[in-house]
């Protein structure tokens, strides 16, 4: 549903979407159990996000008769991924999309000013006019998603959404202040960043806790 005091974020309310992420959010969830839930839910998110996409109709042959029938219409999608945890959600929308062209991102947040250092990218040579969805598990402060985007614009991309698990009123704020082209997806939007950049009460770090590390 959109949320009428944010314009620009979709909160993808499904039932089936709250009870995976009550799950994940549990502490007590193993690791491939959490990976398991993140690529679900990312199956569930992606036909949301893809809801609108523009078809045309193309000539078949059933095994019974010639017909018209629907098909997505232009260049293949590009799925951006911000590494690490971009890819738990990669993953799923890979599986309802395989054709799609996949861009890497890798960014960290540096833990004392909470800014992003970038040390990867690579994406499709042709980025103008397609459909670009950047992914990442968690907008905490929203400088790494902006700066994710910021590459992507300066490689040609302007028509890109933004889908992530769980949202921070305060990155929501300064995303969408720094790109309100670019419409937010999200399962959630939590209460706050904690001194840390941390989203409470949100489900810990996303890439440590797929990935079993620290």
């Amino acid at each position: 549903m959109n949320d009428v005091s944010r314009p620009n974020v979709t909160v993808i309310d499904h039932p089936l979407i709250q009870h995976k992420l009550t799950i994940m959010r549990n502490k007590e969830t193993s690791i491939a159990g959490f990976r398991r839930l993140l690529r679900e839910i990312a199956h569930l998110m992606c036909y949301e996000v893809t809801r609108d996409l523009e078809l045309e109709m193309i000539p078949i042959e059933t095994p019974m008769a010639l017909m018209d029938s629907p098909a997505i219409k232009g260049k293949k999608l590009v799925f951006a991924s911000i590494l690490r945890a971009g890819n738990g959600l990669l993953d799923g929308m890979l599986d309802l999309v395989p054709a799609a062209r996949v861009a890497h991102i890798g960014l960290y947040r540096d833990h004392e000013t909470l800014e992003p250092v970038e040390y990867y990218f690579k994406a499709p040579a042709d980025l103008a006019n397609r459909l670009i969805i950047v992914v990442d598990p968690m907008l905490a402060t929203g400088n790494s998603a902006t700066a994710a985007i910021e590459k992507l614009k300066e490689r040609g991309a302007n028509d890109i959404r933004f889908l992530c698990l769980l949202a921070a009123p305060e990155g929501i704020k300064n995303f969408t202040e720094s790109q309100p082209d670019v419409p937010i997806f999200t399962a959630a939007i939590d209460s706050h960043l904690n001194e840390k950049g941390y989203i409470i009460p949100g489900l810990g770090d996303a890439g440590d806790r797929m990935y079993g590390t620290k």
